[in-house]
């Protein structure tokens, strides 16, 4: 199988790093520097930007497409250029090819659930996005399935819960605090690219797949456990309602901070995913063994 990952990035890279000894793989970056990133997985690289359509004609004919384009980080305006202009850019271009490829995988965010007061979601509850991104989210969700289904290509939405890993662990802001009260969705990087790779292999489906580890956790819960596996004090910590008192959160954050929900990952363990850190205490191992050494 020959695979495009459109925004070769953070999972990108390591999805490209888990497919290269079985598949064709093309990473496509915007900058020379990301494109020597994506050669050092053992990838082909290729220069394209998902926002210009004649760029893409760079981009080889291939089976599947992988989309993890970033915005990187910035607001809703820059979310909609990427996710949805950029998604359907990329889309009608490779739709309108000889050999258009047959499916599409987008990785979107359990961010467009929005708030469930605390209870679980799955693949079956109603999106409800809380602000304008995750909004344009939930947009771009559409266009991967909807708008590619209308041009022949198949899609399936990864939903990733809050990543971590390797350079994205992010010790002080748990280990310092204060760290204010709300649960934890999460999976690893390399499971986020896991679980990319066997929806591509296993041929699967499934319209949308939330992609989250097996343990959901409470914040004071996690941060005291980081903080005694560090062997460090336990940091101070402050409820929601401290948190916002405080004055200090535009109001894009503030929904944000109210909004509370656990993600259930049984629909990817039952169609036979295997996590290689199935919770955060096995996913936190090598950041607390280099924090303690």
């Amino acid at each position: 199988m020959r695979v495009a990952i459109l925004g070769c990035g953070y999972v990108g890279l390591e999805l490209a790093r888990q497919l290269r000894d079985a598949h064709e793989v093309i990473g496509v970056r915007r900058s020379d520097a990301g494109l020597e990133a994506v050669r050092e997985t053992g990838a082909e690289g290729v220069k394209a930007d998902v926002t210009d359509g004649e760029s893409l004609a760079t981009v080889p004919d291939v089976d599947a497409l992988v989309f993890a384009a970033s915005s990187g980080g910035r607001g809703a305006d820059a979310a909609r250029e990427v996710y949805v202009d950029g998604l359907e850019t990329a889309i009608d271009a490779f739709a309108a090819r000889a050999a258009p490829p047959e499916r599409l995988i987008y990785t979107s965010s359990t961010g467009v659930y929005g708030d469930h007061g605390g209870d679980w979601v799955d693949e079956s509850t109603p999106i409800e996005p809380t602000t304008d991104k995750t909004r344009v989210l939930a947009e771009a969700e559409r266009v991967a399935t909807e708008y590619a289904a209308e041009r022949g290509i198949e899609g399936t939405v990864a939903r990733f819960a809050g990543l971590y890993g390797p350079n994205r662990y992010r010790l002080a802001r748990y280990l310092e605090g204060p760290v204010t009260a709300g649960y934890l969705n999460m999976v690893h990087r390399d499971d986020a690219a896991g679980a990319v790779q066997f929806i591509l292999e296993d041929e699967i489906d499934d319209e949308a797949l939330v992609v989250v580890d097996d343990e959901p956790v409470d914040k004071h819960i996690f941060a005291d456990w980081l903080a005694d596996e560090c062997g460090v004090d336990r940091p101070p910590k402050r409820s929601k309602q401290e948190r916002i008192e405080a004055g200090d959160l535009s109001e894009a954050a503030e929904r944000r901070i109210l909004t509370s929900k656990r993600c259930s990952n049984a629909r990817l363990r039952e169609l036979g995913y295997e996590f290689a850190y199935p919770t955060y205490r096995e996913g936190y191992r090598a950041a607390v063994d280099a924090y303690r050494s």
